[in-house]
């Protein structure tokens, strides 16, 4: 592995939140800076701390410690989701929702697979 790009919970993530971005400009003009501002900034929040773990990966530790923040914030941004799903109705949400399920288990199984293999 010679970069974070490698990793799929990251390219998974950075296009998710790409989605989430288009997503959110859907919303109602006044929700683009609450709703909308928060989920796209829950939705970043993941691939940042993808990469900042992996930035750190020398430390085992450090790298689980932000892969778990990565996992926190896309359980945030799953319940942004599932909010703005039952205030407005926007194409895609649901997809997106069961996206999000599917890279959670994959962090998680990655922070198993880091705790227990990780040299």
């Amino acid at each position: 592995m010679k970069s974070y790009k490698d990793l799929d919970i990251y390219n998974m993530a950075f296009q998710y939140a790409i989605e989430v971005h288009e997503i959110s400009l859907k919303l109602p003009k006044f929700e683009l800076y609450e709703q909308g501002s928060q989920i796209r900034r829950s939705s970043k929040s993941i691939k940042d701390n993808i990469i900042e773990g992996y930035g750190r990966r020398s430390y085992k530790q450090d790298f689980i410690k932000f892969l778990i923040y990565s996992h926190a914030s896309l359980l945030e941004c799953i319940s942004q989701l599932e909010m703005i799903d039952k205030l407005y109705t926007v194409q895609g949400i649901k997809s997106l929702i069961e996206k999000y399920e599917i890279l959670g288990a994959k962090i998680y199984s990655f922070i198993k697979y880091v705790e227990k293999e990780w040299k």
